[in-house]
């Protein structure tokens, strides 16, 4: 079975291009600059030439593909808005996946996007979500909240470097998720007749604020954070300001979310409708294991620091 991945080069597609290369799927991956995908090459994907903002370009890419997953999304550096990826290059590729014939068709939306439709990227995901449900296409969606990749710089490295770490406030608790296990759980998707034309929601074992986050790393390095805090009003502004030029509305657009994200709920899932077929990796596990090699770093550079001063010679 051939699977496409779109977004393959970012933090969720490249694992999940590595759980199907691992798993044995023929893989290919849509890239726009195939020097930034070599490292998918070294892997054993193939690499083929597509653009989400150039719909003539996806039809070629799809030739011999059994299944699409589409894990791209607009980045906030992008020189044109989510409309022109999330929405009109969507739609090209599941109009093209029609023609096609694919057999499946997997996209990543928001957990609870409905209840944040003023931000126009989740309001474009719905949007998506629904043509792709009428489009008569095989197709699962997966309702992500966050991944554990993101938390490093936002607080685990900021905690070890003695830096400030920013909050908006308390956070609302978020279920958040190892990609890996996000990848795996994907995957093991494409072989169950269960996931066709379902949605689920995919999230992680326990809800986590930004306090308790901060709690599990001050206990696991040892470290204690410098809390510092953005007043609403400041981050309402930027936003504001950043919504009056074109080309930083993606910037805007992270920035309500970012709002959102501590004022509304992200953590409802209903426990029906969650994927899940394995155990997976909980935070707390995940953070241990990344201090811990950092920490082992850090003990081995220091003795190699001492064993130099040791081994100089005063004449």
């Amino acid at each position: 079975m051939s699977v496409l991945v779109i977004g393959g080069t970012g933090t969720l597609g490249r694992q999940i291009v590595k759980q199907a290369i691992d798993e044995g799927y023929q893989v290919k991956c849509l890239v726009r600059n195939l020097r930034r995908g070599t490292f998918l090459r070294e892997w054993g994907a193939e690499l083929v030439y597509g653009d989400l903002s150039i719909p003539e370009t996806i039809p070629p890419a799809l030739k011999g593909v059994s299944v699409i997953i589409d894990a791209a999304t607009v980045r906030p550096t992008d020189d044109y808005n989510a409309e022109k990826i999330d929405w009109q290059g969507k739609v090209a590729l599941i109009e093209a996946s029609k023609f096609a014939k694919i057999r499946k068709f997997i996209f990543f939306s928001v957990l609870n996007a409905d209840e944040n439709r003023t931000i126009p990227l989740l309001d474009l995901k719905l949007k998506i979500e629904q043509y792709l449900a009428q489009s008569g296409l095989n197709y699962t969606i997966f309702r992500c909240s966050g991944f554990f990749q993101g938390l490093i710089n936002q607080y685990a490295i900021p905690i070890l470097e003695k830096q400030k770490v920013w909050l908006l406030g308390e956070s609302l608790p978020v279920a958040y998720l190892d990609t890996q296990d996000a990848a795996k759980a994907v995957v093991r998707s494409l072989v169950t007749s269960k996931s066709d034309c379902q949605s689920f929601s995919l999230v992680g074992p326990k809800a986590w604020t930004s306090q308790q986050i901060i709690d599990l790393c001050e206990r696991l390095s040892g470290e204690t954070a410098q809390i510092s805090y953005i007043p609403f009003i400041a981050l309402s502004s930027l936003r504001q300001f950043f919504r009056c030029f074109e080309f930083t509305w993606n910037i805007a657009d992270r920035l309500q979310f970012s709002e959102v994200l501590n004022t509304k709920s992200t953590s409802k899932t209903d426990p029906n409708v969650i994927f899940k077929s394995f155990e997976f990796l909980t935070l707390e596990q995940y953070m241990q294991e990344y201090f811990g090699q950092i920490l082992r770093k850090l003990k081995e550079v220091n003795y190699q620091q001492t064993q130099q001063n040791k081994d100089i010679s005063f004449l």
